[in-house]
């Protein structure tokens, strides 16, 4: 039953988030703006964008995360509890991703990246 459910949520989501992928370059760009606004960046319609794109690509990974563990499959990365995200931790996942790849590389993939290396799955 959970894995119906899990999967429904995944045919749901997937088109709508990937319709609005991201590149990391853009990411970036954007983040680097509002940064440079200082407290000024509350007032941003970009805020709520990256806001609302690390939100749907989290939701879209958990998705991909509970379908392959109800599959059997190994996930991606196997975290011990809910997963919490800090500015700093979504600015330097997307600075992992090399600067020659940013613009090809999007946003999803780099936080799959980045919750492997710091949520890896056991042997």
């Amino acid at each position: 039953m959970k894995l119906r459910i899990a999967a429904g949520l995944l045919l749901i989501v997937a088109p709508l988030t990937s319709a609005a992928a991201m590149p990391v370059s853009t990411f970036l760009a954007k983040a680097d703006k509002l940064q440079s606004k200082g407290p000024l960046a509350m007032f941003s319609g970009d805020l709520k964008l990256l806001q609302n794109q690390i939100k749907g690509d989290a939701a879209a990974l958990r998705a991909e995360r509970v379908t392959a563990q109800g599959a059997g499959k190994r996930p991606a990365y196997c975290p011990p509890g809910p997963v919490k995200l800090g500015v700093r931790d979504i600015i330097g996942a997307m600075r992992e991703v090399p600067a020659a790849r940013r613009a090809t590389t999007d946003t999803r993939d780099a936080l799959r990246a980045y919750f492997a290396r710091r949520f890896p799955c056991p042997a």
